[in-house]
């Protein structure tokens, strides 16, 4: 059975601390590895739920935590994550219609499909090295991959990773290459932007 309590101390070195129960009663033990979030410190005053287990010891503890305003934080997320998710699959879904209608080559469906698969490798690895502390992919590389057809691939990744999404001048600057991208896209429909695309394919063999 859940229970809630409030962190009424927190060693941040060591990484443990004390819940006293909401019901009253003895404080409870509980290290940040039972947090379903291990990469935010609690804080003490924070309001938490959690499972009641024993440690080795036989001594009570707390497994399971989360804290009180997780919840909303992810119920939130969850409603916003789809507009991401839609924008992307309904941009490749009319790049394919209109693939298959014949109005553009079949070279622009696997260019964008290739494209996005390639974004969505660029940001795992970038949120890989950036847990390892070791290199990490230049922000202006992921833009470049964004502008020249990956963005749904990137959108598809920050959602899913939860990966370059709080950073606000990183994710205004990838919301104009969205924009400039799908100009591009719709310009290939022009005369000028039909004759330029062939003119580029004319020469590259589809298998």
């Amino acid at each position: 059975m859940r229970k809630r309590g409030t962190i009424t101390s927190w060693n941040k070195d060591k990484g443990f601390g004390f819940i006293s129960p909401a019901s009253g009663g003895k404080q409870i033990f509980v290290h940040i590895k039972d947090f379903s979030n291990r990469y935010r410190q609690p804080e003490i005053g924070q309001k938490v739920n959690y499972s009641e287990s024993v440690d080795k010891q036989g001594r009570p503890c707390a497994i399971n935590a989360t804290r009180a305003e997780d919840r909303s934080v992810r119920h939130e997320n969850k409603s916003t994550a789809k507009f991401p998710f839609a924008l992307a699959i309904i941009f490749l879904g009319t790049v394919a219609a209109t693939v298959f209608s014949g109005k553009l080559p079949i070279h622009i469906l696997i260019f964008y499909t290739a494209l996005s698969i390639l974004t969505y490798i660029a940001y795992a690895l970038d949120k890989s090295a950036a847990q390892q502390g070791k290199w990490r992919t230049q922000e202006s590389t992921l833009h470049l991959f964004s502008i020249v057809g990956g963005w749904p691939g990137a959108l598809v990744a920050q959602q899913n990773l939860r990966h370059k999404t709080k950073k606000e001048s990183f994710r205004s600057m990838f919301w104009v290459t969205v924009v400039l991208n799908i100009f591009g896209f719709i310009w290939l429909f022009s005369s000028k932007g039909s004759r330029l695309l062939n003119s580029l394919l004319q020469n590259i063999p589809l298998g």
